[in-house]
């Protein structure tokens, strides 16, 4: 069934029209696959029309975010945080309604001190209003390594696109949605137009959203209709000439360098200006925006807290300048003292944000990033 077939089968919103037929997102044309069928359900496996999010194919697992060649020339630690399947979105369109899914996870691990299950093991499914805009529908609510349930029962009747986000600190083994026999079932691939490439922390992996729609790498990703990776790795964000080599084996859109909440004055020192020198010698026309670290939420009571956003800022500052007056173009510069708000509300444990604020990164983000993205 192609794509004009699938449009005359009923009434489908303007937006869903032109998500089909590649025009809302200069996509690559709806994909047919073919389902396991069991027991009245249609199940569709997205490893048979692809993943948005992954910045390589060649990877030891399907759902790594890093080469398998990266293997043994970054740290463990990073390794083990790339198998993380943080970023990653899958796409597609029905009139099901209902969608079930079924995922095998990685770690046994679902849930974690500082977030629930839902945001570090979930599966979050946004559907697309007759606008164009992206709206909340449904998140899997873990309890074990392997789920097998009913994702959403009771959708309204039509054809809408969809976008499932993956688990933002566990790895996926296997995946699989699965709709009711007799439902229009229509596969998108990954949009072929360059992404935003995000390199950050665990704050960028995604602690502490509740659900994996919510970081602002993927608030971003909606607000500005454009495909994302995130490589945040949690704890380990330092600026590493392995990671600087790897992010220049990427073609994106624009480059947000966000790693400031790992790292301590000396190594902003030591490692930064080189780490954007690099990534500029190798893609001399992509924009850089460069992030300063979020203020921590208890820092008008602890110095040091406050001690550490001042002097990495300081560093981070002086190297950005150095290269503007050396003449390097395209360098954006993001100040970190109010990007969660200046209430200090907006953290779930001091450090990490909570959906509050993810929502305010993303704002203070978005027209630094639309500025970037028009040549600015």
């Amino acid at each position: 069934m192609n794509r004009r077939e699938f449009i005359a089968g009923g009434v489908v919103s303007l937006a869903t029209a032109k998500w089909l037929s590649g025009e809302a997102f200069a996509a690559p044309a709806a994909q047919h696959v073919t389902p396991k069928v069991e027991e009245g359900v249609h199940w569709y496996n997205p490893q048979d029309w692809g993943i948005e999010g992954k910045g390589w194919n060649d990877t030891e697992r399907y759902y790594d975010r890093l080469p398998k060649k990266a293997h043994g020339v970054v740290r463990d630690v990073v390794w083990n945080l790339s198998r993380h399947s943080a970023g990653m979105v899958v796409r597609f369109a029905s009139d099901s309604p209902t969608i079930k899914i079924r995922y095998k996870l990685l770690s046994s691990r679902v849930a974690m001190t500082n977030m629930s299950a839902m945001g570090t093991s979930g599966v979050d499914l946004y559907g697309q209003l007759p606008d164009g805009r992206w709206s909340w529908v449904a998140c899997s609510k873990p309890d074990k390594q392997e789920i097998n349930a009913v994702l959403v029962t009771g959708l309204k009747p039509g054809y809408r696109a969809y976008m499932a986000y993956l688990p933002l600190y566990n790895g996926v083994e296997s995946l699989e949605f699965g709709v009711n026999a007799g439902s229009w079932f229509v596969a998108q691939p990954p949009r072929t137009e360059k992404p935003i490439v995000f390199y950050g922390t665990s704050i960028l992996h995604g602690a502490s959203a509740s659900r994996p729609g919510m970081p602002h790498a993927a608030i971003l990703g909606r607000r500005l209709n454009k495909p994302f990776i995130n490589l945040g790795f949690s704890g380990n964000a330092l600026m590493e000439p392995e990671i600087a080599s790897l992010l220049t084996e990427l073609d994106p859109a624009v480059y947000v360098i966000d790693a400031l909440p790992n790292m301590v004055p000396t190594l902003v020192k030591e490692r930064a200006e080189n780490f954007l020198r690099k990534l500029r010698e190798a893609k001399p026309k992509i924009p850089i925006v460069c992030v300063e670290d979020r203020t921590y939420g208890d820092a008008p009571f602890i110095q040091g807290r406050r001690d550490r956003n001042d002097g990495s800022r300081k560093e981070f500052k002086i190297a950005h300048d150095k290269l503007i007056k050396e003449g390097m173009t395209g360098l954006s510069y993001v100040e970190g003292e109010n990007l969660l708000g200046d209430d200090f509300e907006a953290t779930a444990d001091g450090s990490h944000p909570s959906d509050l604020g993810f929502w305010r990164q993303a704002a203070v983000l978005e027209p630094v990033i639309r500025k970037a993205l028009a040549g600015g």
